[in-house]
């Protein structure tokens, strides 16, 4: 790999601690501090969201007109919290100045001019990229992140000069696809409505704009970049992706141990670490009182965070859960979702108060405390990408129980693949509530029959180390790669 270092152009929607929803804002708030670290000249651009002005000082930096686009934009610059990088936010209040969610209005639904708004954020991506917002800065790479920056590469393709663009898929689920007379209405460049472009089944898609376009593509863990080549989990766009495989890997993400660490986490109300867990029952114990169960030593006490959608497995939890639950498993849940889920969950809740305490919506103070506290923490998925609380649970002595897919079978080592000293949690593979079950059970057995061997567990868990400075340097050499395939375009 190249020695120099490089300027790279960081685009994403959402960036912890400025906005964030899920697993997409935690990377950004901590891959480009890795890459910094790492020597870099990095920045951050995102959407000026509401949120996001009122956490920074913010300052004007450039005005833009662009292209078949009437409303004014601008540029404004400040640092990004708890880092020396700088973050440019761009700021259309139009498109972006909204209470709450990013990508949904209050009625849950998406908004609905989402075509317009990603393609105001591509397009004034694209200008900085090319050096045309009068910043006085230009990147080399161009790291851009899910459906709502995947029209910064179709943009950039056919420029010349340009800088190499670098593409990661999060979450395939989700793909921004569009009616085409959105696409048209919005002057976005003919050549890109073909099957190389973002054209798909007849409607426009976002995220098929960077699988098609970016020089180089990766995923968020090396498990999930093959299932995305199959039919099961391509999601119609596994031919592509089969087809610019060449293109494709897998960066496992790492965990943010500034933000996730036991031993400094500023939401507990007692610290501990691999050297000295004796904290964490103090932690367990405050945890039950704040969620209104019986504050037991012996209970084994389940966590699970999360979106409750069927992604997530709940339909499995809420198959497994009444057993668990009637054998003396207690169960902390805090997320929201689809209202199904949220319904029978919480007549669930109603049944068991004092096994099974949910707190619909998210916290992320809650979300340390659970991590904390609980003995088991659950990630039943369908797929997952990669998955970040496996891992944090991990550092924090929470044996996780999870499904064998994507980053969980990259992370998780189940006791009977391998021995307590190697095995850091309890894998199932069908997606059904039976198998689930099974294996929550042998958690709890071990749990409550083999204490020293489960202690041999937690403390393999936490010796795991998913920092982001390996990644970041897996993403150091991609962005190689995509340097060197723009040079050979350009002949150079």
């Amino acid at each position: 790999m190249a020695a120099r270092n490089k300027k790279i152009l960081f685009a994403t929607s959402e960036a912890h601690p400025l906005m964030k929803t899920g697993g997409l804002g935690d990377v950004s708030g901590a891959l480009p501090a890795a890459l910094k670290n790492l020597r870099q000249d990095v920045r951050i651009i995102m959407p000026a969201y509401r949120a996001a002005l009122r956490r920074l000082n913010k300052l004007t930096v450039a005005s833009l007109v662009l292209d078949e686009d009437p409303h004014p934009v601008r540029i404004l610059e400040s640092t990004f919290p708890n880092t020396n990088i700088k973050v440019w936010l761009v700021d259309s209040a139009a498109h972006f100045d909204r209470a709450g969610d990013p990508y949904t209005g209050p009625d849950g639904h998406d908004w609905p001019d989402n075509a317009e708004r990603f393609a105001v954020f591509a397009r004034a991506v694209a200008a900085v990229a090319l050096g045309r917002a009068g910043l006085g800065w230009q990147p080399d790479v161009v790291h851009c992140n899910d459906w709502q920056t995947g029209l910064v590469p179709a943009l950039l393709r056919d420029e010349a000069p340009r800088p190499a663009t670098v593409f990661t898929l999060h979450n395939l689920a989700y793909q921004g696809i569009f009616p085409a007379a959105e696409f048209w209405r919005l002057g976005l460049p003919a050549a890109l409505w073909s099957m190389d472009g973002v054209e798909f089944y007849g409607s426009a898609s976002y995220i098929k704009g960077g699988l098609a376009c970016a020089d180089m593509l990766s995923t968020v863990s090396p498990t999930y970049a093959r299932e995305i080549c199959t039919p099961e989990y391509g999601y119609q766009l596994d031919g592509l992706l089969r087809a610019r495989a060449d293109r494709l890997t897998g960066i496992l993400n790492g965990a943010d141990y500034r933000e996730w660490n036991p031993a400094a986490d500023h939401h507990l109300p007692a610290r501990y670490s691999a050297s000295d867990p004796s904290g964490k029952a103090a932690v367990k114990a405050a945890l039950q009182k704040e969620m209104g169960l019986p504050v037991s030593a012996d209970a084994p006490l389940i966590g699970l965070i999360g979106r409750l959608v069927e992604q997530k497995g709940v339909d499995l939890v809420l198959g497994a859960l009444p057993t668990l639950l009637r054998q003396g498993a207690q169960l902390a849940l805090l997320g929201s979702g689809v209202k199904h889920f949220e319904q029978a969950l919480s007549a669930l809740a109603a049944q068991y108060p004092d096994r099974f305490r949910l707190h619909l919506g998210y916290s992320e103070a809650l979300a340390h405390r659970i991590e904390a506290g609980a003995d088991m923490f659950l990630m039943p998925s369908r797929f997952e990408p990669c998955g970040l609380n496996q891992i944090y649970s991990l550092r924090y002595g929470t044996v996780p129980i999870v499904r064998r897919t994507g980053g969980l079978a990259d992370t998780v080592v189940d006791l009977e693949d391998a021995g307590a000293d190697l095995a850091t949690g309890f894998v199932f593979d069908d997606p059904t509530p039976a198998a689930l079950l099974a294996t929550a059970q042998r958690a709890l057995t071990l749990y409550r029959e083999q204490p020293q061997r489960w202690q041999q567990l937690v403390a393999t868990g936490m010796a795991q180390d998913y920092s982001w400075e390996r990644s970041a340097k897996d993403y150091l050499a991609l962005y190689e790669q995509a340097l060197r395939h723009v040079s050979s375009r350009s002949g150079k």
